[in-house]
């Protein structure tokens, strides 16, 4: 499903009306219906007890009229908490707060602080409250009687739906404008808004729902942005069915380029997930003093021992010339778990960075080599993917990690531009971004896979997937959304934490069977 942000939001729906041909108030009426349709569906009970519509001045207090009048047509009991004198309603607004009146839509008038202090005896008889004071447009800090309707309904204990945004809550950002509401449930339309799915927003937002709103699928799949919230339904359409006239060439040989000594682990990790993630084949290469340590890990892993080597196990820039020509008989090689941090280690990942000849991932200490000197991958040899930590990303672009969490999408856009390559920006709502334009939101995902290992497991999935023949940035989408599904399976059958990198990459089947099996429609 496509993400946008708000002004283009506000271009599809000006594009629909204009162009389409489809009525402004035919939208407002469908997005009414649809979220007054979601409140029977999910709040039937607590509406039989009477629901509270706050209503802005804008088109989202027109929604909310809208709403106000459907469940008036089923009987509720129901009340739209009017916030703005009457002639701030206009346009569509307007004919909408006309159509509640003659509907016998009871209406309080809230105009004033006090106004608003005496609506807690309402609060206090009701069972729902709907949110229609402010949309995506919203741009300024929430004051005056806005803020404090914002508090008491914060405040009150009761489910709270949203209609489009949570009142107070930027839809760029998610970042809070001031107060916010803290929502039930977000009904919003057409398509999610960025500010919903990253973090702090998806905090606020609570269960996310898209409601229909009648904008042509036309419009979206020509004039939406290409990007895109990787959920269940976009992984199943893009997840390739296998043969079964096929082998283990089929698939691709994928070369992880990790360990040294006291980070065995991290390679053995990025192995697994090559492995699980599908690869036909997969070969470890490292310092020779750890080669027959790797294969005693796993015994499915192909390995190669390199030389030369420090006294740390950490491979020295003599060894490029045969892992160049180890990698050219590769479909995808894996850079950087555990390889090392030593100035030989690191002169070695930058040359590699640089020249190996298929799509490479570089993660963790060849990630580290490259810091402040992002840009040079634009002159590498192939197709190239990173995967940094926001810490590592700071690194990277010299910036301060606060500066990275604040807008994680432009960061990674930004970052993509510079380098040439598909970036990854692990971390809750894992982001990704790709040079072409093309962006991306992580859906799954959740804190007990906060625990070291996770990254290296999400490298190897990544070199499988390229391996088979996806193009970087799907490999990239694809993997992210698996390994945060692998470990929300666990999380819901193991326990919300205590679960392993290692058992999130063994567990990757199973999503996998889960993910064909809903796309066959099964």
């Amino acid at each position: 499903m496509r993400l946008v942000y708000a002004a283009e939001m506000q271009t599809l729906d000006r594009y629909t009306i204009e162009e389409v041909g489809v009525p402004a108030e035919v939208l407002m009426e469908n997005a009414g219906r649809g979220v007054a349709e979601l409140i029977l569906e999910r709040f039937r009970e607590e509406a039989y007890r009477g629901t509270l519509i706050f209503c802005g001045p804008g088109n989202n207090g027109g929604d909310g009229l809208v709403v106000a009048r459907h469940l008036h047509q089923h009987a509720l009991p129901v009340k739209a908490v009017l916030m703005a004198p009457e002639e701030k309603y206009r346009g569509e607004a307007g004919i909408n707060l006309r159509v509640a009146r003659y509907a016998g839509v009871p209406m309080i008038w809230a105009l004033t602080e006090e106004a608003v202090k005496e609506l807690f005896a309402e609060i206090r008889s009701a069972g729902l409250i709907v949110d229609a004071l402010f949309g995506t447009g919203l741009s300024r800090e929430l004051s005056g009687r806005f803020a404090l309707a914002v508090k008491l309904i914060n405040g009150s204990g009761l489910p709270v739906v949203a209609v489009d945004m949570p009142s107070g809550l930027s839809a760029d950002t998610g970042r809070p404008l001031g107060v916010a509401i803290r929502a039930t449930l977000t009904a919003t339309m057409a398509l999610p808004k960025v500010g919903q799915v990253i973090y702090p927003g998806k905090t606020y937002v609570g269960e996310l729902r898209v409601v229909d709103i009648g904008m042509p699928r036309r419009v979206i799949e020509e004039k939406a942005p290409l990007r895109e919230y990787l959920d269940r339904t976009w992984a199943a359409s893009v997840l390739k069915v296998r043969s079964p006239d096929t082998h283990k060439g089929t698939y691709g040989h994928v070369l992880i380029l990790a360990g040294s000594r006291g980070k065995t682990g991290a390679a053995v990790l990025a192995a697994l997930g090559a492995l699980c993630g599908g690869a036909g084949l997969v070969t470890l290469a490292s310092a020779r003093s750890l080669q027959d340590l790797f294969a005693g890990y796993v015994p499915e892993i192909l390995t190669a021992g390199l030389e030369p080597e420090t006294l740390e196990a950490e491979l020295t820039p003599e060894a490029a010339e045969s892992i160049l020509e180890l990698a050219s008989r590769m479909k995808a090689v894996v850079l950087g778990p555990g390889f090392g941090l030593s100035e030989e280690a690191k002169a070695l990942s930058r040359r590699l960075a640089m020249e190996l000849p298929v799509p490479t991932v570089l993660d963790a200490d060849a990630l580290t080599a490259l810091a402040g000197d992002l840009e040079l991958l634009k002159e590498s040899r192939g197709l190239r993917i990173i995967t940094p930590h926001p810490g590592e990303m700071a690194r990277l672009l010299g910036k301060p990690k606060d500066e990275i969490q604040a807008d994680r999408l432009a960061v990674a856009r930004a970052a993509a531009e510079t380098s040439g390559a598909v970036v990854v920006l692990k971390g809750a709502a894992t982001v990704v971004a790709s040079p072409d334009g093309r962006e991306a939101v992580n859906a799954t995902g959740n804190p007990g896979m906060a625990q070291g290992g996770m990254g290296d497991v999400l490298s190897g999935l990544i070199g499988a997937l390229l391996a088979q023949g996806y193009d970087s940035f799907e490999a990239a989408c694809l993997a992210v959304y698996l390994h945060g599904a692998s470990g929300d399976d666990l999380s819901r059958r193991l326990g919300p934490y205590g679960f392993t990198a290692s058992e999130v990459a063994r567990n990757l089947p199973r999503v996998l069977r889960t993910l064909s099996f809903y796309g066959q429609g099964l």
